[in-house]
């Protein structure tokens, strides 16, 4: 299992803000604010925490696609990376929320990163959100960008998951059986494992 930043870690926060540094100005004034508002909702309840962490990210990542943003079909950056360029896709949103909340003192196994098919106005695209479990076995709520207010599963009709992950696995849809080891598998996400521990993460 990988184990990121403890709540408050000041040595933590201060190597991600070294990183941030180096990125340049903009990125350290944005690293900034993502540490503050990290420790505000490790005060905050659940609820509030996703909250918190939801609408940090989506107002402060504008939708953008990745061609336009770094130049290839698919990338998937780092919090840092995204909060510098100040835009991102699907993929960074969903990275960007699983990693804060993380930090923030939310379990890993609480989450998982899905891949949907999402309906939009009659055409199915592919499309990642972050869902966060209060019960391993309930109905997840979904943290998203098409859509700001975090909902439960069942009143998202317009997604349709085909698989999802976390740090520690691999699973078929959001409650299928395990299809592996994550890493092993994903080769995006073991490249984005390595970058957000070089930042500072973990």
């Amino acid at each position: 299992m990988l184990l990121l930043l403890g709540r408050g870690d000041a040595w933590e926060s201060q190597r991600l803000l070294g990183a941030a540094q180096k990125m340049g100005p903009a990125t350290l004034v944005q690293a900034q604010a993502m540490v503050q508002m990290i420790a505000d909702a490790a005060n905050e309840p659940d609820n509030a925490r996703l909250k918190t962490v939801n609408a940090f990210f989506n107002r402060r990542i504008e939708y953008r696609d990745d061609r336009d943003v770094w130049g290839v079909p698919d990338y998937w950056a780092t919090p840092l990376e995204s909060l510098g360029k100040g835009a991102g896709d699907c993929e960074d949103y969903a990275i960007a929320k699983y990693l804060a909340l993380i930090a923030a003192g939310t379990p890993p196994a609480r989450m998982r990163l899905v891949y949907v098919r999402a309906d939009l106005g009659g055409s199915a695209v592919a499309h990642m959100v972050l869902a966060y479990y209060a019960e391993p076995n309930g109905e997840p709520v979904i943290l998203d960008n098409l859509i700001s207010e975090i909902r439960p599963a069942s009143r998202r009709p317009d997604l349709a998951p085909v698989f999802s992950f976390n740090a520690e696995g691999l699973w078929q849809g959001v409650t299928g059986a395990s299809a592996g080891d994550p890493v092993a598998r994903l080769s995006r996400w073991r490249d984005l494992l390595a970058k957000v521990r070089a930042e500072g993460w973990w």
